[in-house]
């Protein structure tokens, strides 16, 4: 049993832009977070999509808290084609929202205890824990907050990690957007005792009915960018009507050039020491 952090080498990783991604079926990488909270393993697990991708290619900061995650789940379907056919591995969409309900689902059995950080706004805190407590009979939730909207001063910092310590918590569930909750994470993490972080962007908005989903189709379709530019126009048509012809451009040329390295070249990636 280790008490240090994870950077798990159970699933294969391959590359996209600066970007080593977890190659794993959903039900895999929730089976690893209940395993990481049974064996007392510390790590974070960043959950991406091509956006967040694009980020790390303009941040180095990103993709260094990426590179050492214990999983980088590919949460766009955009990534998980790139995985299917430049990598040949075999992986699903890892979409946060549903990789957070199946860790409460089946944390139960385990006694895990949650931990959530982030959101909008105390009334959506509120109502993420009532509705999925009320979809999950026996769930343990051990704490919420809504953190202030600007950086937090080294006293809050370790404020905050002394709550979450006492709160007894397993998975902090991160919900602050990219690259926030990413860069949340490396600086927490080794103030914090619970196993695991998990980021998981709109989701605490998503399971507290104050954003809508896309239906399941379009996201099968890797259409959910679609549904949610035309949803939030203002926010995100700079995202997706920039970001997205960008992205497609970046990887075609790491393709043609092999630069940073091969497009879906297939390796494992090692926690850096903390």
């Amino acid at each position: 049993m280790s008490g240090g952090p994870s950077a798990s080498g159970r699933f294969p990783r391959f590359r996209v832009l600066d970007v080593p991604l977890t190659a794993c079926r959903r039900a895999e990488a929730v089976a690893e977070i209940v395993r990481m909270v049974r064996e007392r393993e510390r790590g974070h697990v960043c959950v991406f999509t091509a956006d967040s991708v694009l980020k790390c290619h303009d941040d180095p900061r990103l993709a260094a808290v990426a590179r050492t995650s214990a999983m980088t789940l590919c949460d766009g379907m955009p990534l998980v084609f790139l995985g299917r056919r430049a990598a040949r591995l075999p992986l699903d969409r890892c979409y946060g929202p549903d990789v957070m309900l199946e860790t409460l689902d089946r944390g139960r059995a385990a006694g895990l205890r949650h931990y959530f950080y982030g959101g909008a706004d105390e009334e959506t805190s509120r109502r993420l824990r009532e509705n999925v407590l009320a979809r999950f009979p026996g769930l343990q939730i051990c704490g919420a907050e809504v953190p202030p909207f600007r950086p937090l001063t080294e006293e809050e910092r370790r404020e905050t990690a002394a709550r979450i310590d006492a709160s007894g918590a397993d998975v902090v569930w991160v919900g602050l957007g990219t690259p926030k909750q990413d860069f949340w994470m490396a600086d927490m993490r080794p103030l914090l005792r619970a196993p695991v972080l998990v980021a998981v962007g709109a989701a605490f908005a998503f399971h507290a009915g104050t954003v809508r989903q896309a239906p399941r189709w379009m996201m099968r379709a890797g259409l959910e960018w679609l549904f949610r530019l035309c949803a939030e126009p203002r926010r995100l048509w700079r995202r997706y009507l920039l970001g997205n012809p960008r992205f497609l451009w970046l990887v075609a040329r790491q393709a043609l050039t092999g630069r940073p390295a091969r497009l879906g070249a297939v390796g494992q990636t090692a926690a850096a020491p903390r």
